[in-house]
């Protein structure tokens, strides 16, 4: 029988699942997530936290007492714990602008690898965006866990026209709330600064803030490209708690992906109620990690959330 709570959610950051959290929070015993929704009526903040050694391994196997939480430099107590390997809604935006021509099979053969090594479950879209952005799988059609649709979505752009990197971003995080899975992921591929949005990048930004979204990036750059610009890429990776990747050349794409989706499997989701008293805005997280027997453990999670009043978000 499926199970449907729907409460007015209140203030959620960081990738979320709202199901296994309120699982955790009541002592309710683990479901498969397809099971049931539990929408919550009480600020949580949900943060997706990465934890790697100092050689740059995953680290699991971690407990709550393993973590702290800092909002505005003060310790918040973890009232949510969860490291389990639970489906996403990603979406897999790719650069189809002219310059991407010599390297779209490297491009798309390691996006393939990605959806391959990913949870089955998972729900995927493809956006490919150049002077705009279009949708890859068939009209009606927002998300698939199939193998071979999501291949034939990543083959059908066409290189040509400029860097719509803004625009693609906002309709990817636009997408992701359509999406029935509470964590949200989006991989970018691009390898130029955007020259074609119709969104300022101070807009886009702002989305990023405002959304639960974890985003990767991977930028492939010539040294000469006068359009370089990595900088977006690692603010958008930072901002969001995921990662940039720069690989030297194309055929490095594969590993880069397969990293990615690994990542994404095991990372651990942090949950605690934000004090009222700092008042709304944009709001600083970190995350600590350590082990007596692991040493120079590094949590990685979103830099920051923002932190609206309910009225303000029920007129939204």
């Amino acid at each position: 029988m499926k199970q449907c709570f729907a409460i007015r959610t209140g203030v959620i950051a960081g990738t979320v699942f709202v199901v296994l959290a309120s699982g955790l929070l009541i002592g309710r015993p683990q479901q498969d997530q397809s099971d049931f929704t539990i929408r919550s009526d009480v600020r949580l903040v949900l943060l997706d936290v990465s934890v790697k050694d100092r050689a740059g391994g995953f680290v699991s196997g971690l407990a709550r007492e393993n973590f702290s939480v800092l909002e505005n430099g003060r310790p918040q107590p973890i009232s949510v714990f969860a490291n389990d390997d639970v489906p996403v809604t990603v979406g897999i935006l790719v650069d189809e602008s002219f310059s991407m021509s010599n390297k779209r099979n490297e491009v798309l053969t390691a996006a393939q690898t990605f959806i391959e090594e990913s949870n089955p479950r998972d729900e995927i879209f493809v956006l490919n965006f150049n002077d705009r952005v279009t949708r890859g799988l068939p009209d009606r059609m927002l998300f698939s866990d199939d193998i071979q649709q999501l291949r034939s979505a990543l083959h059908r752009g066409s290189p040509q026209g400029k860097t719509a990197l803004n625009d693609a971003i906002v309709a990817g995080l636009e997408q992701l709330q359509l999406g029935k899975r509470d964590k949200k992921t989006l991989i970018v591929i691009s390898d130029g600064g955007d020259n074609a949005s119709e969104h300022k990048r101070s807009d886009m930004l702002r989305m990023v803030e405002e959304s639960t979204a974890t985003i990767y990036t991977i930028g492939l750059y010539d040294t000469d490209d006068p359009d370089r610009a990595p900088g977006i890429l690692k603010e958008l990776a930072r901002n969001s708690g995921g990662e940039a990747y720069f690989p030297a050349n194309p055929a490095e794409m594969v590993p880069v992906c397969r990293r990615i989706a690994k990542d994404i499997r095991t990372r651990y989701t942090l949950g605690y109620l934000p004090p009222s008293e700092n008042g709304t805005g944009l709001r600083q997280v970190r995350v600590r990690a350590s082990s007596p027997d692991r040493h120079q453990l590094v949590a990685r999670t979103r830099k920051s959330y923002r932190y609206d009043d309910v009225k303000n978000q029920a007129k939204k």
